[in-house]
């Protein structure tokens, strides 16, 4: 099958060939004929599944022949991220059409969008909050819309953007076709769906098993050895491009400047950078400026790069969805790519539920000549935020101690050390075997 049997807008054909694509995804072939169809649309689907030219592409071909200038098409999104790359493969699709999108999200002016929107536009692609802004101020007109478009439907549930997405829902004309696309289906998601779609077609790509072009591995590794056996393993392996996860914020940026100093090419997204920052770092993953990019669950959510050939699981997900979710950005577009995931005793059983949605056991790997022995240390320091310099408040006198509370026998309010989340285990009497498999002292 090629994109020809849509029988699309020779416009919009020669927007696809430019872009070099020939045969059309699966979830393309079966999302987009209902959605040119006029029906509303519920998609489940991954990232790097093709999703969005499934959606892009009929909207296109509906707006194509009407008026411009007025918001006709509204795609909202859970990240800046995703938005933009969205706003670019509209641009790509439809470079001959001539019809115009812009992109609404937090942390940059507000002015310059107004500005945009006052110059008329087609298509919008919003983050949920500063759309609500817009909308306050009525800086947006939504009267003339005619698709709605929820990307990413579970992402923006996990981000608690729910609420937001109804208030958004009422402002919008009740006639209209509403496409909705996620990659799983939790509870509040499905009632949304009740909530807002009419009628729908689902449509259901690649929702469990990950791509079978990806190869995984699984390097059993104590917590506080994972820094380590990162850097011998990048030493050993022959990468061009990798994705590291990391849990939480703080850890992708320590990593990040880890690797910095060990001389890759390295940069990390979370969600503390400033936009600029932030594309910064995707653009020069892109362009290859930079090799490797740390980053978290919700940072990463949108990352369309194809050239990914390692994903590097430095701290175990949390769910299996999350894990598919993470190999997804690498053995795209009919190339190969590979999965390794660092997993400490206490990550088993998830590993486990992973086994079980391959189908098949993930192979351990040990690398030779690692210390894995390496005892850890009385605290693990690695990740630990640096102390805060103490503040005096300007306003406020120093008092002089009184009888209460003197110098001697004050008491000193001090929080009680907290181990990080992951910290080292305090005895090792967990060890592996020369297997990878886990055993007991």
């Amino acid at each position: 099958m090629s994109f020809s049997s849509f029988k699309l807008h020779p416009k919009i054909t020669a927007g696809v060939k430019a872009l070099g694509y020939e045969t059309p995804t699966p979830i393309q072939v079966q999302a987009i004929p209902p959605v040119l169809a006029g029906k509303d649309v519920m998609g489940l689907a991954m990232t790097g599944t093709g999703k969005t030219a499934a959606f892009v592409l009929p909207i296109l071909e509906r707006l194509l022949p009407g008026p411009r200038g007025k918001v006709r098409s509204l795609i909202i999104a859970p990240t800046r991220e995703l938005a933009e790359q969205t706003h670019v493969s509209i641009g790509e699709l439809g470079r001959n059409t001539h019809l115009k999108s812009c992109t609404i999200y937090g942390g940059v002016g507000l002015n310059p969008q107004i500005q945009k929107l006052r110059a008329g536009v087609d298509i919008v692609v919003a983050c949920p909050g500063r759309l609500l802004d817009h909308l306050n101020q009525k800086t947006i007109n939504l009267a003339s819309l005619e698709v709605l478009v929820l990307d990413e439907a579970d992402r923006m549930f996990d981000m608690g953007f729910l609420p937001d997405i109804r208030r958004i829902i009422k402002q919008v004309p009740v006639k209209r076709q509403t496409l909705m696309f996620s990659a799983t289906m939790p509870d509040d998601i499905r009632k949304l769906t009740r909530e807002v779609l009419h009628d729908p077609v689902t449509v259901k790509i690649g929702h469990t098993a990950p791509a079978s072009t990806v190869s995984h591995a699984i390097y059993p590794v104590e917590q506080h050895l994972k820094t380590a056996l990162l850097m011998e393993l990048l030493k050993q392996t022959d990468t061009e491009s990798i994705l590291i996860f990391t849990r939480t914020k703080h850890r992708a940026k320590r990593l990040g400047e880890q690797l910095e100093r060990a001389g890759y090419k390295a940069a990390s997204l979370q969600g503390n950078l400033s936009q600029n920052k932030r594309q910064d770092a995707l653009d020069g993953f892109r362009k290859g400026s930079y090799q490797i990019l740390v980053a978290t669950d919700i940072a990463a959510r949108g990352i369309d790069v194809l050239s990914i050939s390692h994903v590097i699981n430095y701290d175990m997900p949390d769910t299996t969805d999350a894990y598919t979710h993470r190999i997804g950005r690498t053995g795209r577009a009919a190339k190969t790519g590979d999965a390794f995931t660092f997993v400490s005793p206490e990550d088993e059983s998830l590993v486990w539920s992973i086994e079980a949605v391959l189908g098949e056991e993930i192979e351990r790997r040990m690398l030779k000549d690692f210390d894995y022995k390496k005892s850890a240390p009385a605290r693990n320091a690695e990740f630990v935020r640096s102390p805060r310099e103490p503040q005096r408040s300007r306003t406020q006198p120093t008092r002089a101690p009184t009888s209460a509370h003197t110098d001697s026998g004050a008491r000193p309010q001090t929080r009680p050390t907290q181990p990080s989340r992951g910290a080292a285990p305090g005895t090792g009497a967990v060890v592996w075997s020369s297997s990878g498999r886990r055993r007991y002292r």
